[in-house]
């Protein structure tokens, strides 16, 4: 079975993304409608803390949604101790929402 070039350039990118208990993984799926992120510890295979558009009531386009949903996502997950985390853009490119949820989530205070 051929792989996509969406696919291939998931693959190659969590091959060099791994969370620990330290410095968890933050992962993040776009749908057409909606975004979702989760902050995952690989070592156990359990999920932190997660976020999804539903839960913010933020008016206006997707990307300032976005940006709202990584500062609840930064609140979230310090309220948890967790302050440094891994990146994990899931192959969309660094470019329109998942940035705009990237920087929401700088602002609220995560490193990455």
């Amino acid at each position: 079975m051929k792989k996509t070039r969406e696919e291939s350039r998931k693959s190659r990118v969590r091959a060099k993304i791994f969370g620990t208990k330290d410095r968890p993984r933050l992962s993040v799926y776009r749908s057409n409608k909606y975004i979702y992120a989760q902050v995952i510890n690989d070592d156990k295979g359990e999920t932190l803390s997660s976020v999804y558009e539903k839960e913010i009531t933020a008016k206006g386009n997707k990307t300032e949604r976005a940006k709202e949903l990584g500062l609840l996502l930064a609140k979230k997950s310090l309220e948890k101790k967790i302050k440094s985390v891994i990146f994990d853009r899931g192959g969309y490119k660094y470019h329109g929402r998942v940035k705009a949820f990237a920087e929401g989530a700088r602002e609220g205070g995560l490193t990455f």
